[in-house]
């Protein structure tokens, strides 16, 4: 199955609120798939959840407000403060999802590798090897 986008009225359910602007909720939701689909593309099925967390955090906190005095009033906004981001997090549970994280192994044997033993070298293949005094072996 293919992922499908959320709606407007699953992102105020995921929020909490009983009202929501739906044109705003769409371009959020349509800019946050977008900005996922650079992590993993296509995305999977399960990847709602981090859209809606996408979309969720830039329609609650537009400016990004990290820091807020209520009188007098006081702001504090993070550097390249506004729109829309993903987490670490976010990165990670994409990747998780379409099956790009965790563990893996490389064999570095060549598929043609003979599994036969090359020790002890067989005495009857090869030049036969001759002892010189000093030299060992030749």
């Amino acid at each position: 199955m293919a992922f499908e986008a959320p709606t407007a009225e699953q992102l105020a359910l995921y929020l909490g609120l009983p009202e929501i602007d739906g044109a705003r909720a769409d371009l959020l939701i349509q800019q946050a798939v977008a900005l996922c689909e650079t992590v993993v593309k296509p995305l999977p099925e399960q990847a709602t959840a981090v859209v809606l967390s996408v979309a969720g955090r830039a329609y609650v906190n537009p400016q990004q407000v990290s820091y807020e005095t209520i009188g007098p009033m006081s702001v504090q906004r993070p550097q390249g403060s506004g729109g829309l981001y993903l987490t670490k997090s976010d990165k990670a549970a994409l990747k998780s999802l379409a099956g790009r994280g965790g563990a893996f192994t490389v064999d570095p044997t060549p598929a043609t590798a003979d599994p036969s033993p090359t020790w002890p070298p067989d005495p009857e293949y090869g030049p036969p090897l001759e002892w010189e005094p000093g030299w060992g072996w030749t």
